[in-house]
């Protein structure tokens, strides 16, 4: 009888062991997939990165957009004054960070999300490619987008005309997607500028139509019309406010021009912005850069003591124009950058105005409107006395250090609206207010230099193109970058295809497709 007995509390003890086997054996602090698909950790992990990587650095952009645009000067000779920022092509990476750490990582996201039924992390994947393309193809031209992810060369490239019909495509794909899953939870873990609201991701997609609708109006009037009014139309909305601005994390890190300009020391007010924001009388300006150190650099205009350095300046040691204006201190602080604000709605809904978009309202208005959301994001007061101003101009700018650097100014614009002008100088107004609100985030202003002529920048002093990679005149500007080395070794056939899609040769001096050089209106 006892025999059977413990026979029988023995059965009953390996059932109830084996019962919680799984239990007692599972290491408490090891992630398992289970875990990772019930946190959405497995598809959403990536999104840091994907969204990290749509803006660039010193070599992508400081040295490159952030001096085409003028917004920058650095006071350093790198290799002995004869680089990008004076049309002599030396860093060419911006590829490589969108194709290795945005589109590269995004297919892996959209396989993961198309193999488990995860709709909306696959529409997001697919708009960050959107993005970060759209960025891209401003610097090159055509890019590979249908045939990326193929093994064998030739890799055809897409061409711009292409590349446009494929981004608007994938936008309406992801409008579809998102207003289908409006309270959708999975994403707020991973999204750090809009917490998951899937709302205010319709109202970026919106805006991001409307983007590269104003960028191709000269292209294309018909098709960015027909996009541009459907981004206006879409019932999700558009970002009109601060409130909705899509700024990107810098998740802890720091704001690469603060790092540039005070740990580097090489970057500093550009020329141009001194130009027009002490021209124009611009309160932004204590905002965005800190006075000059010394105040002989700005004798010519003492009450606003700031002073730039030229783009393509003539630079001879590093240290003689340490004592420029450097950014503001409140950039060492900063949590995230800006990748688009109310303010650059505003100013594409004036110029759809002027170009008679259904929807777009009032020219005057959005242009007001846009200046207003500038000073209001960038915490600047004196908005109403400054749109009022009909009288202050851009000044022409001096160069204490090297008189080959000053220059005379080319613009008379002004800042008041004047309803009786013509579309061109109410145009040269919505693209300068534009400019300046863009610092940190120069691609899209560059995009509006090439195709409208506005802001009328400085020419760059020092201008070192020549055969090599293709000739600037004196009175010109730099219009592309070229096709990477790694592209052309690798891919010399898909790159030759890309050639003939551009219409023209891989030079720095070719304009692209959605900047022709022809009236604006």
């Amino acid at each position: 009888m006892k025999k059977i007995i413990t026979l029988a509390v023995l059965v009953l003890l390996m059932g109830s062991c084996t019962k919680n086997f799984d239990e007692i054996n599972t290491n408490p602090y090891q992630i398992t997939d289970e875990s990772l698909t019930q946190d959405f950790n497995h598809v959403g992990a990536y999104f840091q990165g994907l969204l990290s990587n749509l803006q660039g650095h010193q070599v992508e952009e400081d040295l490159l957009t952030d001096s085409f645009v003028r917004h920058f000067g650095t006071p350093t000779p790198f290799v002995s004054n004869r680089n990008n920022t004076t049309y002599y092509v030396t860093w060419n990476s911006f590829w490589g960070r969108i194709y290795g750490s945005v589109m590269s990582p995004s297919r892996q996201v959209i396989k993961i999300a198309e193999e488990g039924g995860y709709d909306v992390f696959e529409a997001w994947a697919k708009l960050i490619q959107v993005m970060g393309l759209s960025r891209l193809t401003a610097y090159h031209g055509p890019l590979i987008y249908s045939e990326y992810g193929k093994t064998t060369t030739p890799i055809l490239y897409d061409s711009e005309q292409t590349l446009y019909n494929s981004f608007f495509t994938v936008l309406d794909e992801v409008q579809t997607v998102f207003s289908a899953n409006k309270t959708y939870p999975g994403m707020k873990k991973f999204d750090a500028s809009y917490g998951g609201d899937v709302n205010k991701w319709i109202k970026l997609v919106n805006s991001m139509r409307l983007r590269l609708a104003i960028r191709i109006s000269k292209a294309n009037p018909t098709l960015a019309k027909t996009q541009g009014e459907k981004a206006i139309a879409d019932p999700g909305g558009l970002i009109l406010t601060n409130a909705d601005n899509f700024n990107i994390s810098l998740y802890g890190g720091k704001m690469p021009l603060a790092v540039i300009c005070f740990e580097w020391q090489d970057t500093r007010m550009g020329a141009g912005l001194e130009e027009f924001m002490v021209g124009l009388k611009d309160p932004r300006i204590g905002k965005y850069f800190s006075p000059a150190k010394d105040a002989a650099l700005y004798a010519d205009h003492p009450a606003f003591p700031y002073k730039g350095i030229a783009s393509g300046a003539y630079l001879g040691a590093k240290d003689d124009r340490q004592l420029y204006s450097e950014v503001s201190e409140d950039w060492k602080s900063v949590t995230s950058r800006r990748f688009f604000t109310a303010a650059e709605v505003h100013f594409a809904l004036a110029e759809a105005a002027l170009r008679n978009w259904t929807g777009a309202g009032s020219a005057k208005q959005h242009y007001e409107e846009g200046i207003k959301m500038s000073f209001q994001n960038w915490g600047a007061g004196g908005v109403d006395a400054y749109l009022a101003d009909a009288t202050s101009t851009p000044i022409n700018y001096v160069d204490p250090k090297d008189s080959r650097n000053s220059y005379t100014t080319r613009s008379t614009v002004t800042v008041a609206w004047d309803e009786a002008a013509s579309n061109e100088i109410k145009l040269e107004k919505i693209i300068t207010q534009k400019w300046i609100d863009a610092l940190t985030n120069a691609n899209e202003v560059w995009c509006d230099h090439r195709r409208t002529g506005y802001p009328k920048l400085h020419y760059v002093p020092k201008n070192d193109s020549n055969q090599d990679w293709g000739v600037i005149p004196a009175d010109g500007f730099l219009q592309r970058m070229p096709f990477v080395d790694a592209e052309r070794n690798s891919n010399a056939a898909g790159v030759a295809d890309a050639v003939t899609k551009m219409g023209g040769p891989d030079l720095i001096s070719t304009r692209l497709w959605f900047a022709p050089a022809v009236p604006n209106f």
